[in-house]
């Protein structure tokens, strides 16, 4: 059995955020993940990713994103940057060992002096951690949704999760419907019409506000920070006001407009879509908007319209869950939507010494509350009574 003052779960953005900041107040942590390499989810994002928020509003603690990565910085320079991250702050992981669950310390002891471990990390190769402080920072996107639609069993095309999706050329030539109009969804559809798929229909069940990266060098991120705290009714109203002017009026192409609830959406884990070539791709008709997609018939797809398409392959960017349940979902933390209750720098009642990191969808910038929320965990956990008797 190992002990560890702090054990975190996850080696992606959110977990060494908090690690570098605890090693920058003189407390070590132990860095676990179930992947062989940190930042396994943005290595195998697709290609053609780029942040969506500046470079200088996207860097961790300690330590800025390099400027050689330019302002939108590329997926593999991301995963640069989280391995010279590792290096700059000497941070202790333990990879390929996925934790499996987190325990309350039946008989919390002592360990060679120090605070007693409160918490017991159960490894996937039976080995266990105690720990005085736990931090979850296994990533919003975590467990891929698959609609359970009627049929599907039967299809006989090819079905693609968003999360195995590298590039479009393996589906040149072919005709392609993507599910999901979130980031995601609409940026893969334009990734196949550029690869040069023959036909690419976006399926769309909710209209999506699509905004521009960056509008007179004023990133969309700026706005999102600096209305952040104010009510979404009130943001909904003035941004509703705007999209006459800043969103795509798609409706002659097939793509109705958005619902006057920007703000609202994001408090229910949908953010604007940034429009990294998707409006030009619609309006190109490289990329046909249609009807929702009901159910499935054999080789066909049939949509809420009543119409119906025969494609070569249904690619799903229908979205995530955090997928918590397996590690803590014994521990009355979860809220009902599998979310923790409190994030940050808020320990849940009954769970002290057990934090949260990277479980919301911020229209402010994940990388930017990711930093944000390391910095605040950081503090509580090395200003907590726990560490005044060290």
């Amino acid at each position: 059995m190992i002990h560890a003052q702090v054990v975190v779960i996850g080696a992606g953005p959110g977990g060494l955020a908090v690690a570098a900041a605890l090693g920058q107040r003189g407390v070590e942590a132990l860095v676990v993940d179930r992947a062989t390499d940190v930042g396994s989810s943005w290595r195998n994002h697709y290609e053609r990713l780029h942040l969506h928020t500046p470079r200088r509003w996207s860097g961790l603690p300690g330590h800025p994103i390099p400027r050689r990565f330019g302002r939108w910085v590329a997926r593999e320079d991301v995963v640069r940057y989280l391995e010279e991250y590792v290096d700059h702050f000497g941070i202790r992981l333990q990879l390929g060992t996925a934790v499996s669950r987190v325990e309350r310390a039946t008989a919390p002891a002592a360990v060679n002096g120090s605070a007693p471990a409160r918490w017991v990390a159960r490894l996937a190769d039976g080995t266990t951690t105690t720990a005085e402080h736990v931090v979850v920072a296994t990533g919003y996107n975590h467990t891929p949704v698959t609609p359970d639609w009627p049929g599907l069993d039967g299809f006989t095309g090819q079905l693609v999760l968003a999360r195995d999706y590298r590039n479009g050329r393996p589906f040149a030539g072919r005709d392609v419907l993507v599910v999901g109009t979130g980031n995601t969804g609409t940026e893969i559809a334009t990734d196949l019409a550029e690869h040069g798929a023959t036909r690419v229909w976006l399926a769309v069940r909710t209209p999506p506000h699509i905004v521009r990266r960056d509008m007179l060098g004023w990133p969309a991120q700026g706005t999102g920070i600096l209305v952040r705290r104010l009510p979404p009714k009130l943001v909904d109203r003035v941004a509703h006001g705007l999209s006459a002017v800043q969103e795509p009026d798609l409706s002659a192409y097939g793509m109705p407009r958005a619902a006057p609830d920007l703000y609202s959406r994001v408090f229910e884990g949908r953010v604007p879509v940034q429009d990294v070539g998707i409006v030009d791709a619609i309006r190109t008709r490289r990329v046909e908007p249609v009807a929702a997609v009901e159910s499935f018939d054999g080789d066909e797809v049939v949509l809420s319209d009543g119409s119906r398409l025969r494609p070569d392959a249904v690619l799903v960017a229908a979205g995530y869950r955090a997928g918590l349940e397996p590690l803590v979902g014994d521990l009355g933390v979860l809220d009902g939507r599998g979310l923790p209750v409190v994030h940050g720098a808020h320990e849940p009642p009954g769970a002290s010494g057990l934090w949260f990191t990277g479980f919301t969808n911020p229209i402010s910038g994940m990388l930017r509350e990711l930093r944000i929320d390391g910095e605040r965990i950081s503090a509580a956990i090395a200003g907590s009574d726990t560490h005044h008797q060290h």
